[in-house]
């Protein structure tokens, strides 16, 4: 890992660049360092599960986490300093591979320590922490990426609020159609199979495909009545997307909704109504409190889903971030690729994540 190209150096933007190893640009403390933590986290594997041993490969993982961050500005500092004002800096493969593998090893540190949801948020939130204030102080200001971001920074802020947007427009309407359907779905067993059969033939239809067959209608629809254009209900921008975006989550949040009620214990139902419960009293009080859990774990599939088809939605004009990726791809340039990608999965991560959290949270407290 220390060996390979843990940055490249590229006379401009748009060309290829040599590997250069950590040795090379970062000198042998980092090296050292790294070599140390690495050892100590493979160390940790072979000693006897312990509680404490557990906190310390989960400590030692997270600092090499932030070393291997520390050492990738640090590298392309130094080269950057020696270099054209066009030359670019970006990560390589060795940098992704060690980030990767410590990321890992902090997770699975973490889930063998077995801790808390609020324990877990403050780790996740302390290594957030450390992070931006290490961008915040300049360490990674020579690495392209953080250029690309310095040139667009404006435009970043507009597309990340773009894809949120986007994403919480579908999520909310398809939830609003998708969980009454399900539950009338599970009330009466013959609406399933054609219920599953339309959803199921939707989902099956490619995104792009999907955005290309919403063109013609919503144009005509907008051609004949300008009151909905002037809406912004049109055959390219987020009309078409949000539409598709709904269309593709349909099928999870119903199959999570018939999945999570019919879970329930038909014994809590007939306990119910022996107390004399009215079948709304039982809905909100005992069915819906138990299905819950299950309810967020659909629910985390869907805005994780939605997130990243929310990227191909750049296509027709909707925006977000998968501007800079395709702007990457069409000018070959890598690190605006990563400028969309990242943060797209950032986002994915910390909705699963935080959606994870409250859906362990739920099931404690329905838990007898």
């Amino acid at each position: 890992m220390i060996g390979c190209g843990f940055v490249t150096l590229a006379p401009n933007r748009l060309v290829s660049g040599r590997p250069v190893t950590l040795w090379e640009a970062g000198g042998a403390a980092l090296v050292v360092a790294i070599a140390a933590l690495a050892a100590l986290l493979l160390i940790s594997v072979f000693v006897t599960a312990q509680r404490l041993v557990n906190w310390a490969a989960a400590l030692i993982a997270a600092a090499l986490l932030l070393t291997t961050l520390a050492a990738a500005g640090s590298a392309a500092a130094q080269l950057a300093a020696g270099t054209p004002a066009l030359a670019r800096v970006s990560l390589g493969a060795g940098f992704w591979v060690l980030f990767a593998v410590s990321a890992l090893a902090l997770i699975d540190a973490m889930q063998r320590v077995e801790i808390g949801g609020p324990a877990k948020l403050a780790v996740v939130a302390a290594l957030a922490a450390a992070c931006v204030g290490m961008a915040e102080a300049g360490a990674f200001d020579a690495l392209s990426l953080a250029l690309e971001y310095r040139n667009r920074r404006a435009e970043f802020a507009a597309a990340l609020g773009r894809h949120a947007l986007l994403v919480a427009a579908a999520i909310g309407p398809a939830l609003l159609v998708g969980f009454p359907l399900g539950v009338a779905a599970l009330r009466r067993p013959g609406l399933q199979s054609p219920v599953f059969a339309v959803l199921n033939l939707l989902q099956t239809i490619p995104s792009i495909a999907l955005f290309g067959l919403l063109l013609a209608p919503l144009a005509a629809l907008a051609a004949a009545a300008p009151l909905l254009a002037a809406f912004g209900i049109g055959g390219i921008g987020p009309a078409p997307a949000i539409i598709a975006l709904i269309t593709y989550a349909l099928l999870p949040v119903v199959r999570s909704t018939v999945a999570a009620f019919g879970s329930v214990d038909a014994a809590v139902i007939d306990a119910g109504r022996g107390m004399g419960m009215t079948p709304r009293q039982l809905f909100w009080q005992a069915e819906l409190p138990l299905a819950a859990p299950v309810l967020l774990a659909g629910l985390r599939i869907i805005t994780v889903q939605a997130i990243g088809l929310a990227v191909v939605a750049a296509l027709i004009g909707a925006g977000g971030l998968g501007t800079f990726v395709f702007q990457g791809l069409g000018q070959y340039a890598g690190d605006l690729i990563l400028l969309g990608a990242l943060p797209t999965i950032a986002l994915a991560l910390a909705a699963d994540f935080l959606l994870q959290m409250l859906a362990a949270t739920t099931s404690r407290r329905t838990r007898p």
